[in-house]
């Protein structure tokens, strides 16, 4: 599930306007952009920072549990991954506590995605292994109709 040991990964990241907008761009060809917040002078441009690493969470841990299910012959139709982080005061204002939830729907055994959660968030995410040292992660998971994995929000 983890990606090789000793690999060494590039992001560079570039100032976009005269305030915080900024473009990342992975050594995969992937691009994110990254904004601050309206206090610092953010205008919504992009993702800030902290919920990129939420994502990242989410992202790895997610990948991790359809890799697991697909080798337990789970027919997974469907998952959406929700991360919650609780901050704490001072700077820098590190995440104490986190929250993943899997929403799974398909012909999977309840079971075996409480075992690929387990996997996941215990051993295979390199991002949680990096977060768990300064934030508490907690994790559940649920079997829910497909028609319940509706998207939050219009963002693709």
């Amino acid at each position: 599930m983890s990606e090789s040991v000793g690999l060494t990964m590039r992001a560079v990241v570039r100032r976009q306007n005269s305030a915080v907008h900024f473009v990342a761009e992975t050594g995969n060809g992937g691009v994110v952009p990254i904004d601050g917040a309206a206090a610092i002078g953010g205008q919504g441009l992009g993702a800030r920072p902290m919920e990129l690493l939420l994502s990242a969470l989410g992202g790895c841990a997610g990948i991790d549990v359809v890799g697991i299910l697909a080798k337990q012959r789970q027919e997974l139709d469907d998952l959406t991954v929700t991360v919650e982080g609780e901050r704490g005061a001072g700077e820098p204002s590190v995440f104490t506590r986190i929250h993943v939830h899997f929403a799974a729907s398909g012909q999977v055994d309840e079971a075996a995605l409480r075992r690929a959660v387990e996997l996941s968030m215990e051993k295979y995410c390199s991002v949680a292994r990096v977060v768990e040292r300064t934030a508490a992660i907690t994790y559940s998971q649920a079997i829910v109709p497909a028609a319940a994995i509706a998207p939050e929000s219009s963002t693709p």
